[in-house]
């Protein structure tokens, strides 16, 4: 009997053990997504037009960053680890990594190197406006964050069929993909025309914009990987770590403008759909013109 009490005491010890281990591999992965951001800013730091390969490593940082962040999710929803703990160190991440990286990045490699143009006056206020903007985008990841930790049932503007999975606004780590995005397209060459400039920065503070609207964007949650026949992912998944092995410029820059661009088309096919027209008038009896 003492044996059998001591066995099962060790099998729950051991259990318990396991049982934490679980919890603490999600949190692995947003320490890697913390490090990721955190190498960016590095990078960023460090980035000139000389050595434009700087910004190109914070994007491709960036972009990994996304990765893990996606990663420790399925992992913790996978497992049941999910924890308070986790979501609040997700977010600190998430703000490190998707927010303040990017945000840099944004504007080192857009605003801070511009050449002088016409006049000194014009190219200070074209690096100012660029600071505000990037600053905007920061605000509106972190608010997009705020938002999504205390929604409990999210309404977007444009509602989607019943049942269907996606996110109000679009979220912080497809924000920064955008940004980094345009970066690795470029190989980090910084923006040299203040035409450019101006483009980038409607596109930084429309990005901003896009995470605090209440949109919709698909959040691909509904995707099974405990499917027992997963060859359809399988192959896409393949063919889409092929294609941004051999093109990752093309392909990420692809990727992240056409998940930009759903969002403005469901609320543009939403804004556009054939309504049904006021209710008539409930119809009153004539007055009675007998005596």
């Amino acid at each position: 009997m003492a044996d059998a009490a001591e066995t099962l005491r060790a099998s729950k010890s051991q259990s318990r053990r396991q049982r934490k281990g679980m919890y603490i591999l999600p949190s692995l992965f947003t320490t890697a997504n913390i490090a990721a951001g955190f190498y960016a800013i590095l990078q960023t730091t460090v980035g000139s037009a000389a050595e434009p390969w700087h910004f190109d490593f914070a994007a491709k940082a960036i972009g990994f960053a996304v990765l893990f962040d996606g990663v420790d999710g399925r992992i913790a929803r996978l497992t049941r680890t999910t924890s308070d703990f986790g979501r609040e160190l997700d977010s600190l991440a998430d703000v490190i990594a998707f927010g303040v990286a990017p945000a840099l990045l944004a504007w080192m490699w857009g605003f801070h190197l511009l050449p002088m143009f016409f006049s000194h006056e014009l190219h200070s206020k074209v690096t100012q406006f660029g600071a505000i903007a990037c600053f905007l985008f920061l605000t509106a990841g972190a608010a997009r964050l705020a938002r999504f930790n205390i929604a409990v049932n999210p309404q977007p503007s444009n509602p989607g069929k019943p049942g269907k999975k996606y996110f109000v606004g679009m979220p912080i780590p497809a924000g920064a993909g955008v940004i980094a995005a345009v970066v690795h397209f470029f190989r980090g060459e910084p923006i040299s025309f203040w035409e450019m400039a101006i483009v980038w920065l409607v596109l930084v503070v429309f990005v901003g914009y896009l995470m605090v609207s209440t949109w919709r964007f698909f959040s691909f949650k509904d995707i099974d990987f405990r499917s027992r026949k997963p060859f359809r992912l399988i192959l896409i998944f393949a063919f889409l770590f092929a294609a941004i092995w051999f093109y990752s410029q093309a392909v990420l820059f692809g990727v992240a403008l056409l998940y930009m661009v759903s969002g403005m088309f469901w609320r543009l096919q939403w804004l556009f759909r054939k309504r049904p027209g006021p209710p008539a008038p409930p119809a009153f009896p004539e007055a009675s013109t007998t005596a």
